[in-house]
């Protein structure tokens, strides 16, 4: 069951370092690339995942193809992919062995959030980690 408690969001928010997020855009414009400098500021590494723009850099951090070829350990796997595209994204969290995914806002796939519970991860939908973190007025993670 995808965590809804406030509680359990922000016990994740607090325990998650570094966020893998699939889909990043290195355009201003794009929701991802804000959320990405947000989670940044509030002291998260972010690593950006996005095959188009492989070896590119986005707010300092260089982009990767995907997930298996980042190479450090992985708190959170941030999702910005249509519904439809994100189990894959979910399958390549699970196989990095991290520790939770979150589908972002209108991001949904029942099935693919039971693998990622089946497989330990904790799980998130239809939510933005940037607005939570306001929301529940978190601290900047140390």
């Amino acid at each position: 069951m995808p965590l809804t408690r406030d509680e359990d969001i922000r016990a994740l928010l607090e325990e998650t370092r570094t966020i893998a997020m699939v889909g990043a855009s290195d355009r201003p414009n794009r929701p991802s690339n804000g959320v990405m400098l947000l989670l940044q500021r509030h002291g998260y590494r972010v690593i950006p995942v996005n095959p188009q723009i492989t070896g590119e850099h986005i707010h300092g951090e260089f982009v990767f193809r995907d997930i298996g070829q980042i190479g450090v350990p992985i708190d959170m796997v941030d999702i910005f992919r249509r519904s439809e595209q994100a189990g894959e994204a979910v399958d390549a969290a699970i196989a990095a062995g991290a520790k939770s995914v979150w589908m972002q806002l209108d991001v949904v796939d029942e099935a693919a959030a039971a693998r990622a519970e089946a497989a330990g991860l904790k799980v998130v939908m239809n939510r933005c980690p940037a607005i939570e973190i306001r929301r529940l007025g978190l601290a900047p993670v140390a």
